[in-house]
């Protein structure tokens, strides 16, 4: 899971940041051709299950319900500058590889990459 500032929201958010828009155009369009190598590896090898930026947290909903009555609100009401802007799903076989492919994302210099594994019931 990728993180950005909701300030400078945009997609990929590595060229929308204060330091991302000081590099000259050579540095900017070198980190652009580090992520999409990274995500041409990552289909050709079959661990790319989904790469998919999400909308500014401007639009994003929360919807809660408690004894049976729905509460929509806008949010998300964090207290962190930072907010949850895009995921990778990928499919491999170790958590180093993991952390690997998470080290290599552009937005990693920037920002935060968590790296969580999806839960799957057997």
């Amino acid at each position: 899971m990728i993180h950005s500032n909701p300030l400078t929201w945009g997609h990929p958010s590595f060229l929308h940041t204060e330091e991302g828009r000081k590099l000259p155009k050579s540095a900017r369009d070198a980190l652009s051709a580090q992520l999409e190598k990274l995500l041409a590896e990552l289909s050709e090898r079959g661990e790319l299950v989904v790469a998919e930026p999400l909308a500014a947290p401007s639009r994003t909903k929360v919807v809660r319900v408690r004894d049976g009555v729905r509460a929509t609100t806008d949010g998300p009401y964090s207290e962190a500058k930072e907010q949850l802007a895009g995921v990778f799903i990928v499919d491999v076989d170790s958590p180093e590889r993991a952390e690997e492919i998470a080290a290599r994302i552009p937005e990693a210099e920037y920002f935060g990459v968590e790296l969580r594994p999806i839960s799957v019931s057997d």
